[in-house]
């Protein structure tokens, strides 16, 4: 069997989300549940059914082992990769071989966190993420992670290309437009260039409005092969392709600060597609923070390296622009809590199905998801499809 093979063989035919923004007293664990309840209620189906489970959190090295306990499953299996927020776009292919192989009939994917309402502040973040994750050649300068790498690798995109802070702050005013048409979204309040550019820096060159929201959140999607699917009551979005790729896990170590593996990732899951970039009719990308937005746009096609900045302008990809970028509001402003890759391939289905409301893209066929995890670190890719692009 090759990618080719497996190219439309999967199909994610239910999503759900809870929490968005404040689990209002529930824990991670009760808002995750929350959320694997719509998404499978949303494909037709109840837990008996799901036999495939993957997972994983920051805050638990063994989290898919009680999310198993609590939802009641007895998964024949079972995936915890855990790579930070594009985990659960990662986690597509292990479940794509799983079902295509008979080891499994649904596959759950699923994600809980209180980021915001929990009992860890800022700084026991900070403090937390040196305790987990120790990189012995950063933490002894004491960085504040993870957005001084992110403001690192902004510098030097703008002393390359000469991408200005005006070009990062229309990312941000862009996800904002987006989320002011998302009544889920954490953040509405309108929010202009000015704005972004006279909020308290955080670490240059980046103010506290290029950096993600901090929220509660919770995230689920069922996948089933196609055969399957088409027996399901919303339409399927197919797995045309997907491809997870890793150079590095520290800043510090990437062999040039403005390409990321988003190019390997992305070129790879385009391949196993068979499309191209200018295919793609919504894209979601982990805008963690603006400068993210920017690059992945290069790295996966979008536009030129080093034109980033230039193609964000003027609402290029805020709503009525020329591609409809974080449609949902991102994690900018929609939802961030801690790790968000599942919230990219909810909105994606969302977009595929026409449910998007006031934000659809109308007759989107295709949607691109990508997400990337620690600082600039693993970047997993997926692209999905109607039933008309199978």
């Amino acid at each position: 069997m090759t990618l080719r093979d497996l190219r439309g063989s999967v199909a994610i035919v239910g999503v759900g989300q809870a929490g968005i923004g404040e689990a209002h007293g529930f824990t991670a664990m009760e808002i995750l549940a929350q959320a694997s309840a719509g998404a499978v209620a949303d494909a037709g189906m109840t837990m008996r059914d799901i036999d495939g489970l993957a997972t994983c959190s920051s805050s638990a090295t063994m989290w898919s082992m009680p999310t198993a306990e609590y939802l009641g499953l007895r998964p024949r299996f079972i995936d915890s990769t855990m790579l930070g927020g594009s985990s659960f776009i990662a986690q597509i292919m292990p479940a794509m071989l799983a079902l295509a192989s008979g080891q499994c009939n649904a596959v759950l994917v699923c994600y809980g966190s209180t980021q915001k309402t929990g009992a860890v502040n800022r700084k026991g973040m900070v403090d937390m993420w040196r305790q987990i994750d120790p990189q012995p050649y950063e933490h002894p300068y004491a960085p504040l992670q993870p957005i001084t790498s992110y403001a690192l690798a902004a510098q030097r995109h703008m002393h390359q290309f000469g991408t200005t802070r005006t070009q990062l702050a229309e990312v941000a005013v862009a996800a904002r437009e987006w989320a002011r048409r998302n009544p889920e979204a954490a953040a509405r309040e309108p929010l202009s260039i000015d704005d972004v550019l006279n909020a308290r820096m955080v670490s240059s060159p980046l103010t506290v409005r290029d950096c993600c929201l901090v929220t509660d959140g919770g995230g689920a999607f069922v996948m089933v092969r196609a055969d399957r699917a088409r027996d399901c009551p919303r339409p399927p979005a197919y797995v045309l392709g997907n491809a997870t790729a890793v150079w590095n896990r520290q800043i510090s170590s990437m062999h040039d600060l403005t390409v990321t593996a988003a190019s390997e990732s992305g070129a790879r899951a385009f391949a196993m597609a068979g499309v191209r970039p200018d295919d793609v009719d919504v894209v979601g990308l982990y805008d963690a923070f603006t400068i993210n937005t920017i690059l992945f746009l290069e790295d996966l096609g979008f536009c030129p390296k080093g034109e980033g900045g230039r193609f964000v302008e003027g609402g290029a990809i805020a709503p009525g622009g020329r591609l409809p970028v974080n449609t949902n509001g991102g994690g900018l402003s929609c939802v961030h809590p801690g790790m968000y890759g599942v919230f990219l391939v909810i909105e994606a289905v969302r977009q595929l199905r026409g449910e998007c409301g006031e934000r659809q893209v109308p007759g989107a066929e295709i949607a691109l998801a990508h997400g990337n995890g620690g600082t600039l670190s693993s970047q997993s890719t997926v692209i999905l499809g109607t039933g008309a692009t199978r």
